[in-house]
Parts: structure tokens; C-alpha cells; sequence
């Protein structure tokens, strides 16, 4: 089954539709004027400015609304021979919006591609008034219609959200895309845990990027092109002697290996500057900037990372229990990091169908344009089901409010709590792993088609509670949450739980996980500018506290997000781990704790399930 947007009835109008009949009066230009623009400290970024060129026969309007993009990954590559195409990073943005009338300017972040500068963080507050000064220096142009928007997919989408919350009057609608919106929880530290693929994948990119290692530019799928020939240097710059300069600034920006353990709790600051921490550089800090009349769209994937679902989640509620505003928007579909592959298991094929970008065309002509598209009249969330293989649409998160409660016993998964307290250990392995095709790899630049296809033998290694054969459907829509009672033999340890689908023939398909350090067992209440729909926790310093070995503690935490219908027949499986090696460090270090599991009682075990209504409308 395909992802496409007409699978089932979520749309009114869906976007296939909507982009089968927008006009495209518009060519691209064969290349972009480029040219450095001055900050405010007086660092220069380099800027590409794509304009529209009517076609044969069309008018030429005097001026057009923008889409920025802001990447640290090259605005454009310099090419050896015709036949590549220099901006892999941004041509799917000018490919999508120029034809339709939409200026698109892309700029090399600070300290990144073309321009000048050091990057002293992971987008940060000096990043982020870079852009207020871009968006000034766009409302200056006269091609300009004093309209902006802006999107782009991971890093282009935080930025995206930057961009917004400066307040510049002239942003009028962001996209982000699979864009984190907590540094902390969904990229750097899940479950409070350092996430090691990312960390050192980000930081072999971003060397191989910025010092134009080219040599190591190239084991990136993304750039792996031998035509490439480092950063395209800007119209004036003639015999790169700016683009050299610029580059030996580079080679004194951070590295996220040296930064990320100053950032272990989410309150921690660099040692050097109190007031850079990780929410410094997280969108999430700075939502209040973002004005009412600013319209947003939030999107992502179940598979999205260890987190960037929340991300987009939380984003949309926190913006939408803050204020009215012009619009706000989500959704959720069956895709990884980016949507390049479609994970369903039952998929006809490994490619995303759905129109991505043209959900986004839609958007941006509603709130840049102003031209009539139905979306006034669509249901503000979407979501796809992955096994059912449906979109569905909601009014609101969660879109399966209700809870249903399952208890772990002896014998595995019910609806009703054993009569009597019981106990279940098991040895944690620093050995297991969830394998190399998950959801972290895709965020260290692999690309990956066939996700956890080992996870039947994977899983078997693990300590596993069933529920009987459902005599009818089971639709998960949101986050399930465990509480577990435990008790562990060190002062530390990690918990993951995993659930998966056990299919009538035995086949066994992983859904989703959560993870929580024990250390960071305590909970809090949302703080009012960061809203969840799920259990949330401080990661506070002050908050961590060991365990008392043998004595047994509440862990309560949620899983990632996900929908997902089992089948009549199928087992909704729970599997527990202590570890997941290279994917997360030891905890503790070199002592693998023995883990009991408290059946009944106060703290007896059990996960809530968010189910929804099969038989609700789909839209």
C-alpha cells in the first residue's frame, strides 16, 4: 500500500489534487544570483536568490512573496561538469515553490558553506538574530512583496522556528519539517541518555562540510557525487579567495562531542557562558516569539529520530494552548527521518508517494498568497495508521483521548491486575542492540529502506509480556505509557521498552520504544510554554536522585508516538531491555544491573494504551 494522501478520507481537498491543478506559470532560473549580505557584528552570509522567470506568454509581476531556507549543509556545491545538481541540499524547496511564484532565497548559516563566521552552537541565539537581519534585508529588495515564509526539513525547519520567533513582521507562515523543537529530550539526550549516533555522525558531517574535507564529504549518500567541488563561492568572489577565507574561520567552530556533555541535564550551561544551555539553542525557548498572525505547520514521522515526533507535537500544543492564532497545524505520517522511505511493513514500496511539498504549496499560498485553497475548511491534525494503511484527520491532540489500561502478569498482557503480588527479574546485556537499520541510523545520515527487518530474533533475546489474540482490531493513536515498578541491584539503570505486533503466523513487527535513565525518574507538571499530552520531566539537576539498590521505585514514562492498527488475531507484545549498545552508553558503566519487575500490587506494572474509536469519522 502507497502513503498517498487519498488513502482514505482525511482531505477534503487533498494535496495530489490541490497540485494537480496549480498553475505553474514560472520557470527556474538556470542559476541563482549570489551574493554576501552584512550582519549586524558585520559577518558576511552568503545568499542564493532564485526568482521566478515568467514562461512564454505569462506576465511578469512586479514582485513576489519568499521562502527562505537556512542551511549549514551548502546552499550550493561548486560542480566539475553539467549533469549535477549543485544544491542537493535546497533544490526540492526552488523545484516545489519558484515554477508557482515564490521567490526562494537559501542561505549558509553562520559559520557554515560560503559565509563567514564561527559556529559557537547548535543553532544558537547569535544564529537566530542572523536571521531577523536576513528577512530585513529581504523586505529591502524590490523584488520583494514583503511576504515570508519559510520551511526546510531538520535543521531547515528549527531554523524555520527561529526565523518566526524573532517577531519580524514580515514572517507570515513557517513549515517546519521534521524539525526537533527540545533539543535535550528529542535529539540530544532521549530519555535523558546521550545519544551517541547522532552526536558523532553530526559532528563527522559538519567537519567533512565546513573545513570542505572532500574526501569525507563524499561517504555521505547525500553528497557522494565526484562532481562535486566543495561550496560554490558567491558572484563576486571570483577567485575564491572570500570562499577560502570564510573556510578557515570555520575551523574553529564547535564540535557537538565536546559540547554535548555540558549540556547532561537539561538546566546544565556551558561552563564558559551561563546563559548558553540547551534550551538556548532549542525552538521550544523561544515559541512566545512567535507572533499570533504567524500561521504554522508542523510535520513529521513516526520514525522521526528518537524524538522529533514530540518535537512537532509539542509544538502544536504548545502554540495552540498559548493563544489564538492564524493557524496551526500537524502532521504525523508513516515516514523516518525526512521522509525518504515509507516504514510501514506493509508498504508496495520503500518510496514516500505523499506530496510533501505540495501540503506545504497549499499552506504557504493560503497565508503568503492569500488565494483561496479550502484549507480554512480542513481538520487542523493528520495522521496516518500504519497497518490499516489510512490517513485519518482529528481536531485536536491526542486524536484517541481515551486509555486503556493493561496489566503485566506472570502469565502476560490483561485488563485486569493480578490477585497477587508477584516478582520478575531479569539480567540486563550491555550486548543487545536494536541492530544497524533503526530509527537513530537514519539520523546519522544513513539512508535505510528495510527497517528493524531482525527484529523477531532481536527481540526474542528480551523479557516479554503478551497479550491473547484479539478477537478484534486494536488502533493505537498517540502515546502509550508505561509505569513500571523496579527495583535494580546498582544505584542506576536504563530502562526500554519496546511494543511490537505478534501477527496470527507468528511474525513479530516492531512499532515503537520509550527509554528512561532511572536517574531521572522524577516527574513535573508542563511548564505553561511547553505543553505534552504525555508524561513530562525536568531533567533537572537538582531532580536526579540514585536508587536504593533492592528497593523497588515508580518509572513512569511514555513511549515515542505512533499510530498503528493491529490485526484481529495479532498479540500486542511489551518487551523490556536494559541496555541498547551503540546506540546509547551503559548505565551504569560496566555494571549491568539485575532489574526486578514488580507484578501487582502498588507497583505492579502496567502500560496505557491510547486506542481509537475504529468507528469514528475519518474526518
Amino acid at each position: 500500500m502507497s502513503d498517498l494522501d487519498t488513502h482514505g478520507n482525511a482531505w477534503r481537498l487533498p494535496a495530489s489534487v490541490y497540485l494537480a491543478s496549480r498553475a505553474a506559470p514560472f520557470a527556474v532560473p538556470a542559476r541563482p544570483a549570489s551574493c554576501y549580505v552584512a550582519m549586524r557584528d558585520g559577518c558576511r552570509l552568503a545568499v542564493d536568490v532564485y526568482l521566478p522567470e515568467p514562461l512564454q506568454g505569462a506576465d511578469a509581476p512586479p514582485d513576489f512573496p519568499t521562502v527562505v531556507i537556512f542551511t549549514p549543509y551548502y546552499r550550493r556545491f561548486r560542480v566539475t561538469e553539467p549533469g549535477a545538481e549543485p544544491s542537493p541540499n535546497a533544490a526540492k524547496y526552488r523545484d516545489a515553490f519558484v515554477p508557482k511564484g515564490y521567490a526562494v532565497v537559501v542561505v549558509d548559516v553562520r559559520g557554515t558553506g560560503a559565509s563567514f563566521g564561527i559556529r559557537d552552537a547548535l543553532r544558537s541565539p547569535t544564529e537566530r538574530e542572523d536571521y531577523r537581519d536576513i528577512a530585513d534585508w529581504i523586505v529591502a529588495q524590490p523584488w520583494s512583496n514583503g511576504r515570508i515564509g519559510s520551511t526546510g526539513i531538520s535543521y531547515l525547519g528549527a531554523a524555520a522556528c527561529f526565523l518566526a520567533s524573532t517577531g519580524h513582521p514580515a514572517v507570515k507562515a513557517i513549515a517546519p519539517l521534521f524539525a526537533v523543537s527540545d533539543i535535550y529530550s528529542e535529539q540530544l539526550y532521549p530519555g535523558g541518555m546521550l545519544s551517541k549516533v547522532w552526536v558523532q555522525a553530526y559532528d563527522d558531517l559538519m567537519l567533512a562540510l565546513d573545513q570542505d574535507r572532500r574526501e569525507l564529504v563524499a561517504t555521505f549518500p547525500y553528497f557522494n557525487d565526484p562532481r562535486f567541488d566543495g561550496p560554490e563561492r558567491v558572484d563576486d568572489d571570483e577567485d575564491g579567495a572570500l570562499l577560502k577565507a570564510a573556510i578557515d574561520e570555520h575551523r574553529n567552530n564547535f564540535t557537538l562531542t565536546d559540547l554535548a556533555p555540558e549540556f547532561a541535564f537539561r538546566d546544565s550551561a556551558t561552563r564558559h557562558d551561563p546563559s548558553l544551555d540547551s534550551g538556548s539553542c532549542s525552538p521550544y525557548r523561544y515559541l512566545d516569539g512567535i507572533a499570533p498572525d504567524v500561521a504554522v505547520y508542523s510535520i513529521s514521522g513516526w520514525y522521526d529520530g528518537g524524538g522529533y515526533a514530540n518535537g512537532a507535537i509539542t509544538r502544536f500544543l504548545s502554540l495552540g494552548n498559548a493563544r489564538e492564532r492564524a493557524d496551526n497545524r500537524l502532521l504525523l505520517g508513516p515516514w523516518d527521518h525526512g521522509a525518504r522511505t515509507n516504514v510501514s511493513p506493509w508498504r508496495s514500496h520503500a518510496a514516500s508517494d505523499f506530496p510533501l511539498l505540495g501540503e506545504v504549496l497549499r499552506f504557504f499560498d493560503h497565508h503568503l498568497m492569500g488565494v483561496p485553497t479550502g484549507l480554512d475548511q480542513e481538520q487542523p491534525v493528520h495522521y496516518y495508521s500504519i497497518h490499516d494503511e489510512q490517513w485519518h484527520a482529528a481536531p485536536s491532540w491526542p486524536p484517541a483521548p481515551g486509555r486503556t489500561r493493561l496489566y503485566f502478569r506472570a502469565t502476560g498482557l490483561d485488563d485486569t491486575p493480578p490477585a497477587d503480588e508477584s516478582r520478575c527479574e531479569f539480567q540486563v546485556s550491555f550486548d543487545w542492540t536494536t541492530g544497524r537499520q533503526t530509527r537513530y541510523e537514519r539520523l546519522g545520515a544513513a539512508n535505510i529502506e528495510d527497517y528493524y527487518v531482525d527484529w523477531q530474533q532481536r527481540e526474542a533475546a528480551l523479557l516479554s509480556f503478551d497479550t491473547a489474540p484479539l478477537s478484534a482490531p486494536l488502533a493505537l493513536a498517540g502515546h502509550a505509557e508505561v509505569r513500571l515498578g523496579v527495583a535494580s541491584s546498582q544505584p542506576d539503570a536504563a530502562l526500554y521498552v519496546y511494543l511490537s505486533e505478534v501477527e496470527a503466523d507468528g511474525r513479530v513487527r516492531y512499532i515503537t520504544e520509550g527509554m528512561l535513565r532511572a536517574l531521572h525518574r522524577k516527574t513535573a507538571e508542563c511548564p505553561p510554554d511547553y505543553r505534552t499530552s504525555w508524561t513530562y520531566r525536568g531533567y533537572a539537576a537538582a531532580d536526579a536522585s540514585r536508587l536504593q539498590p533492592g528497593v523497588a521505585e515508580p518509572l513512569a514514562f511514555a513511549l515515542l508516538p505512533v499510530a498503528w492498527t493491529l490485526a484481529p488475531g495479532s498479540r500486542l507484545r511489551v518487551s523490556i531491555a536494559g541496555a541498547d549498545r551503540g546506540h546509547f552508553p551503559q548505565v551504569p558503566h560496566g555494571r549491568p544491573p539485575r532489574l526486578t519487575l514488580s507484578l501487582g500490587g502498588e507497583l505492579g506494572c502496567h502500560i496505557e494504551l491510547p486506542v481509537r474509536d475504529t468507528g469514528a469519522a475519518s474526518r
